[in-house]
């Protein structure tokens, strides 16, 4: 049976925890906001480029055929890579595992699929598997950036264009809501025209007259990047958004157990210093007692 020290030293403990555990909630409530609002403020440029796209796509035919559509190899298995989002730091509940377990599952053919790591749990743990690496992205500024997007989409549109990669995925988290994140598998590469469909798409679009300078290829080579990196960045700034936001949720829970036990600790600490003062009592009465006697 514990005594009052133990008891006293384990409340410390606890108490020490809570305090990190509490710092860690405001840290992440503080972070998150700031990506929402940075996303925020992006969301329109990138929604731009993305309607130029669509433009071009719906009104060049030539394009449409040459730029949409899967690359077709000698022994018809493209060659496909996926850039895996997980946090730099655990204590976020199930948001790194859901996302390695999404990844996994995708992955199929592990001769033809390859692997770029962004966050060093998934650097970790896929580095000990059975998988190719072409790239571990690692970044120190915190929250995502547009030249880190822009890093990323240099790489991947060099290996594309070389046709070391035919097809390029993004695994990431997507936040709908601050308690319902989803890990989430998109398909990036090669464009689909069903992707510009919709808004920004064919019933946004109805300049028919459309004119490129100084030529549709050009200008498809300048904007697919910048769309490529849209995209790249806001499932970055998704995916911090979403591992705040998690662990936001698990600091808070773990704060609440911490005070929990504190008052279940503190509730056995006062019995048995109860019971050592009634002990204390009946032994003065009982010395009283004797000395009467």
């Amino acid at each position: 049976m514990a005594n009052m020290r133990d008891i006293r030293l384990r409340m410390k403990s606890i108490q020490q925890t809570l305090k990190i555990t509490s710092a860690m909630k405001l840290i992440s409530t503080a972070k998150l906001s700031r990506a929402r609002i940075q996303l925020s403020q992006t969301e329109p440029y990138f929604d731009r480029i993305r309607e130029a796209i669509a433009n071009i796509f719906l009104h060049t035919e030539s394009v449409r055929e040459s730029q949409l559509g899967p690359r077709v190899r000698a022994d018809g298995i493209p060659r496909r890579a996926f850039l895996v989002m997980t946090s730099d730091k655990g204590l976020a509940g199930g948001f790194n595992h859901n996302v390695i377990a999404l990844a996994e599952s995708a992955m199929t053919r592990p001769e033809t699929d390859y692997l770029l790591l962004l966050g060093a749990i998934g650097s970790r743990y896929f580095i000990r598997k059975n998988t190719t690496i072409l790239e571990n992205f690692r970044f120190t500024s915190g929250i995502p950036t547009v030249y880190e997007a822009k890093e990323i989409t240099e790489f991947i549109m060099s290996q594309f264009d070389s046709e070391v990669i035919d097809e390029f995925y993004i695994v990431y988290t997507r936040m709908y809501s601050s308690v319902k994140l989803e890990p989430e598998l998109i398909k990036i590469l090669p464009l689909v025209e069903a992707d510009f469909e919709g808004s920004g798409g064919k019933e946004a679009v109805t300049d028919s007259s459309l004119v490129c300078l100084p030529s549709t290829d050009a200008v498809l080579e300048t904007l697919i990047p910048k769309y490529l990196s849209g995209v790249i960045y806001g499932a970055m700034v998704e995916s911090f958004a979403s591992e705040h936001s998690a662990r936001m949720t698990a600091m808070d829970s773990a704060t609440k157990n911490a005070q929990e036990m504190l008052e279940g600790l503190q509730l056995k600490y006062n019995r048995l210093r109860q019971g050592a003062i009634t002990q204390e009592v009946t032994e003065i009465v009982a010395g009283a007692a004797a000395l009467n006697i």
